[in-house]
């Protein structure tokens, strides 16, 4: 049994080690954001914390990432819309249609009632809604069918599922950078505020107690309303309500102008990043062998679909590289990945958008999960 206190000594000593790193040469070009999920993942695999669920893990999940989603909004200009606000989701339901596609195929391809066994029309749902808005959808749909008492099917499909989530946020944070150097696309410019360039994020800010009981205050007050507004409203997610409240709260001057919401925020965020990299359990996957095998292969055929069909169909219509990328990572991760990768790409005028496109997929993602699901089954 790990001990709650040394795996978050372990998470936040593991980002002020990435951050040095960023800073050597050989790494600078890595970044901070990707050297968090690759150290963590590494330390899980080795048995120095832990690759299943703990109450630290859960916490960060269940309030750190929110929390962080809620101080990064707090710096968000709405004039980020006029930018990316149409092309961003029209991709994102490009990404969400060519999921499905993409399920659909694996189940065919890997005969997956034989191979996956009675309940494969349940985990084809639970595909669907996690890579159309997160692991969110994916717990939802296993719910729903039973899957989570399933026993292997279950730890299989989600060691699969969490270790390819870890490669495509690795994979997005470097195919964007990649295709801009190959085949670059204009990037937008700051717009000018009263004669002065617009502000952006940046890590250095300065903040005294009364900033930092401001900020929790807030942060912690809006999360305790509106998950009693998501148990009043269970039909309205409770993220999508939390970011409207930070997006209501973020057009008055003086709460946009708080400092130290953007370091307090990108510090919850690399938090985040770390979970999601000790999520990812290779041992898990490998001692389910074949079905393992046959699970990850199928979310591999789906990824490499969404994919193809997304950059694709961007590239026709000479979309912006990360766009296209935090679109997918909005699909395949959700909303507080995206946020993270649009960070990571250095977008603020991306954020914004990344954010409204992910918290559409919590909201839909669970839907058409078990729309899919319910389509299989009867067929």
């Amino acid at each position: 049994m790990f001990d709650t206190v040394f795996i978050l000594f372990v998470l936040c000593l593991n980002v002020v080690i990435c951050e040095w790193l960023a800073k050597k040469p050989g790494f600078s070009q890595i970044g901070t954001a990707l050297l968090v999920i690759l150290v963590t993942a590494i330390e899980a695999n080795v048995g120095i914390i832990p690759t299943t669920e703990t109450p630290a893990y859960e916490g960060i999940f269940g309030y750190l990432a929110p929390f962080a989603l809620f101080l990064l909004l707090l710096s968000v200009n709405l004039k980020d819309l006029r930018q990316a606000g149409l092309p961003m989701l029209t991709m994102y339901l490009i990404g969400s249609v060519s999921t499905i596609i993409g399920v659909l195929t694996s189940v065919w391809l890997f005969s997956a009632p034989e191979t996956v066994g009675n309940l494969y029309y349940a985990l084809a749902g639970m595909f669907t809604g996690t890579y159309i808005g997160g692991s969110i959808n994916f717990h939802a749909v296993a719910l729903h069918y039973g899957v989570s008492k399933a026993g292997n099917l279950f730890i299989a499909a989600t060691a699969a599922d969490n270790i390819m989530t870890t490669l495509w946020m690795v994979l997005t944070l470097a195919i964007p950078r990649f295709l801009q150097r190959r085949f670059p696309r204009q990037l937008p410019t700051a717009a000018p505020v009263n004669g002065a360039v617009a502000t952006t994020y940046t890590d250095a800010e300065t903040m005294n107690p009364g900033d930092l009981g401001t900020l929790l205050a807030m942060g912690l007050g809006a999360i305790f309303v509106s998950k009693q507004l998501a148990t009043l409203v269970p039909a309205i997610p409770f993220v999508l309500i939390l970011t409207t409240v930070a997006l209501v709260l973020a057009q008055f001057r003086r709460v946009n102008n708080l400092r130290g919401s953007r370091l307090l925020g990108l510090f919850c965020i690399y938090i985040f990043l770390a979970v999601i990299g000790a999520y990812c359990d290779v041992a898990a996957l490998v001692r389910d062998g074949r079905l393992a095998v046959i699970l990850f292969g199928m979310i591999l055929v789906l990824v490499l679909i969404h994919s193809f069909i997304l950059f694709g169909i961007g590239a026709l219509f000479k979309q912006d590289w990360a766009l296209l990328g935090i679109a997918s990572q909005a699909n395949i991760g959700g909303a507080t990945s995206a946020l993270a990768l649009a960070k990571s790409l250095n977008r603020p005028d991306l954020q914004l958008p990344a954010v409204l496109v992910g918290t559409l997929g919590n909201a839909i993602g669970t839907y058409l999960g078990i729309l899919v699901a319910e389509m299989l089954k009867a067929s």
